[in-house]
């Protein structure tokens, strides 16, 4: 478990509050005239007269080449704090891949470099964003020309490793931005590919994530040395506690909503709360018909089909579970990574009773409630009662849905595609002619659609994998003991000019 300290301490910037945890040899925060010339110059270039929270406790961890987890939310200012160390901590000019930044999609990819290269400014630090779904070229090029800082996509990053036009032989840094959404997207096994071409001197790793699953911190065990941990998140101070979050959807549209919603969190695992056993029964058979793993419990089942149920909910061979407020109470299923309430209870206590099924046993959870405007302000009510910091998101739509499926899709693909032998590559060339003419008319794009939907359905709908479960901390490999169990690798062939 990261070194911490539970109590909580305050902060002030830009006239929001931070609530934090810090180590207990905490490092004294930073302000932006204690940065160095260089540092001021990149904040100065982006405009920045003062550090965020985020920034000003971070940075000192990073020069001091400590690893660090940061559980800091979206919009906190969390791209500065590492991009501006390391512009400090890298060689300029020097060689390629010093810095490594992994994330989760080509999006966020292009945002984190634009945000690196408007910081590097004139400090001659060059940046490239690597994700696949495009050409290799313009990637291939910017490694040639000294690309110190890559951000990309586990996948398309491993291509490059596998292809041996990327080399971290010269790795000083290593970074993973919003680990939890790279863990829910199935990047766990490039991930650890990955780690397989670091190089075998120490280097520095930090994790930003906004919540801290048991898996994720099991993840950081396998990449960080000894790491300390530092939570900015506002309210919310412990890995081990429950974000409370709802969603506003039209009372006639709710069950797709519902389907919109799991398509985005992802969950590993969830319990579906209804109120009624009619509910149930309906819930349930909407998600099997969407195609999702589920089940339902309810009072109408025997004792042994009930233990059963819950047996495969333990034992991760269900997803999800809708059930009646007969599943809230004496049940224990470690690592549920969400609690979804199609409805709110009628009674408030229940509320506390369905939300504890979540985050339990040292991890983070989520406890999701899906309203009608009508039901929002009693939902309101018992957050109030219970000093419940609720949380507001927008419902995502359709246009969101197809987004993240067509990134999740695309990155299994990849993977798949990287694990066939050259005669499998050889074979598939007889059906590109033909995939280029289905792509042209809309009755072939349908059959692609068709195929594309089938193999997420068979392949993402069962849990993402995982980092395996360990027993205790102590039995965590450290990034230099991951690297000492690998064969040594063969130099890259210097290539021609």
């Amino acid at each position: 478990m990261p070194n911490g300290n539970p109590n909580q301490t305050r902060t002030h910037g830009h006239n929001v509050e931070e609530a934090s945890v810090e180590p207990s040899n905490a490092l004294p925060q930073i302000s932006m005239a204690s940065l160095s010339p260089l540092m001021r110059e990149a904040a100065a270039h982006a405009g920045w007269s003062e550090l965020m929270p985020v920034q000003a406790k971070t940075i000192p961890y990073l020069l001091a080449r400590r690893d660090l987890i940061i559980q800091s939310r979206t919009g906190s200012g969390k791209t500065g704090a590492f991009i501006l160390p390391i512009l400090e901590r890298i060689d300029t000019p020097g060689p390629t891949g010093q810095t490594l930044i992994l994330v989760p999609t080509r999006e966020l990819a292009k945002q984190v470099a634009a945000d690196a290269s408007l910081l590097a400014g004139k400090s001659g630090a060059r940046v490239i964003a690597v994700y696949g779904g495009v050409g290799y070229g313009p990637q291939l090029d910017a490694f040639r020309s000294g690309a110190q800082i890559v951000v990309g996509t586990p996948g398309r990053i491993l291509d490059h490793l596998l292809r041996r036009t990327l080399s971290l032989d010269k790795l000083k840094i290593l970074v993973f931005d919003e680990a939890d959404r790279m863990m829910s997207m199935g990047f766990y096994p490039d991930m650890k590919q990955i780690q397989r071409y670091l190089p075998r001197h120490r280097t520095n790793a930090y994790m930003f994530s906004a919540t801290f699953p048991a898996h994720v911190l099991r993840l950081a065990g396998e990449f960080l040395r000894q790491p300390d941990f530092l939570s900015l998140s506002r309210d919310h101070i412990h890995v081990a506690e429950t974000e409370h979050v709802f969603y506003v959807v039209p009372g006639m549209e709710k069950e797709r909503c519902l389907v919109r919603i799991i398509e985005i969190e992802n969950p590993t695992g969830a319990i579906i709360f209804c109120n009624t056993k009619a509910t149930v029964s309906f819930v349930a058979t909407v998600l099997k018909r969407f195609g999702y793993d589920a089940d339902e419990l309810t009072s109408d089942l025997t004792q042994r089909a009930r233990e059963q149920t819950m047996g495969r909910l333990r034992e991760k061979k269900l997803r999800f579970l809708v059930a009646t407020d007969l599943a809230a109470r004496g049940i224990d299923i470690p690592e549920l990574s969400h609690i979804i309430q199609y409805e709110p209870p009628e009674d408030p206590e229940a509320y506390i009773h369905r939300a504890g099924r979540t985050g339990r046993a040292g991890a983070s959870g989520e406890a999701v409630t899906l309203v009608n405007v009508l039901e929002k302000s009693e939902l309101q009510r018992i957050a109030s009662r219970f000093d419940i910091d609720m949380i507001e998101r927008s419902l995502p739509t359709d246009d969101d849905v197809s987004a993240i499926v067509s990134q999740r899709i695309t990155a299994l693909l990849e993977a798949q595609l990287r694990s066939r032998d050259n005669l499998q590559v050889e074979r598939m060339q007889r059906f590109v002619p033909l995939a280029r003419e289905l792509g042209e008319s809309d009755d072939g794009s349908s059959l692609i659609a068709m195929l594309l939907d089938d193999y997420y359905q068979q392949t993402l709908y069962a849990p993402p994998p995982q980092p395996p479960s360990q027993e205790s901390s102590s039995k965590r490999k450290t990034v230099d003991q991951g690297r000492s169990d690998r064969k040594p690798r063969r130099s890259p062939p210097r290539k021609r000019r």
